[in-house]
């Protein structure tokens, strides 16, 4: 178990794999420029309505900016809708799962393999017993608990159903993964659960942005720590400076 005092944090030595230059959008964000890169958890915080999860909508062209460029590997990318951005590698695990993330009537299957159907096709027609095989190799890895494949979505817990939304973003081998609130409304054990699963995702060399208001996951969590504020990034913290006073200070400067 991690105690409130460990670190899941590792030192990031990686390349830069995305950045934002200017981004703005109207009556909503402000200027927004920061970069991501290999191998390391970026927190995004800050109060409700601060423009956190409209940053996440830019980058996975679920919204699209009135200005500003996004980098991609170095270059210029225009994400028309997130199909662009599932196919450059994003995923995106939406605050709100069961709405957003899940279909909940589908069962297990289903819902780990919608996104990228063509990797389990051939010829036009779903290969089954390749996407059976795919499915159980995401409930090893991740320590699913379900029944069997077959089993609905809207049966499993909350932190189970979470692990399903992060087995679909994996098998559509995303390298940056957005995480919006990861571990809201699951319990205490599957959240250390969920803790592990994103170091073990950087120590792969993916890159982590967790949007999240748990300060205390923040500070445990992140490599680096941007703070918003009414549609602006008013800060930035190292892991090793942040505190939950320092944020807040920021927070409430801008208010």
């Amino acid at each position: 178990r991690i105690s409130s005092q460990d670190s899941l944090v590792s030192v990031n030595n990686g390349s830069e794999v995305l950045r934002l230059e200017g981004i703005e959008q109207k009556g909503k964000l402000i200027n927004i420029n920061f970069s991501l890169y290999r191998g390391e958890i970026v927190g995004l915080t800050g109060l409700v309505g601060s423009g956190r999860t409209e940053v996440a909508e830019v980058i996975f062209g679920a919204s699209i900016p009135d200005d500003g460029r996004i980098f991609l590997d170095g270059k210029v990318v225009h994400f028309k809708n997130p199909r662009d951005a599932i196919n450059s590698g994003i995923g995106f695990l939406t605050e709100d799962r069961k709405s957003r993330g899940l279909i909940l009537g589908m069962n297990v299957r289903e819902n780990i393999t919608l996104s990228k159907l063509v990797d389990i096709s051939k010829f036009g027609f779903i290969d089954g017993s390749l996407e059976k095989k795919e499915t159980l190799s995401f409930l090893k890895l991740l320590s699913i608990k379900t029944p069997s494949t077959e089993e609905k979505v809207s049966n499993l817990s909350g932190g189970t159903q979470q692990k399903v939304v992060l087995s679909k973003w994996l098998f559509t081998k995303s390298r940056i993964l957005i995480f919006d609130e990861p571990t809201r409304g699951i319990d205490v054990g599957a959240k250390v659960e969920i803790y592990q699963l994103m170091r073990d995702l950087i120590d792969q060399g993916i890159t982590i942005l967790m949007i999240s208001s748990d300060l205390p996951e923040v500070l445990k969590m992140c490599n680096r720590i941007l703070v918003m504020n009414t549609g602006r990034i008013v800060g930035q913290i190292k892991q090793k400076d942040a505190s939950q006073e320092k944020i807040m200070e920021l927070v409430n400067k801008y208010q």
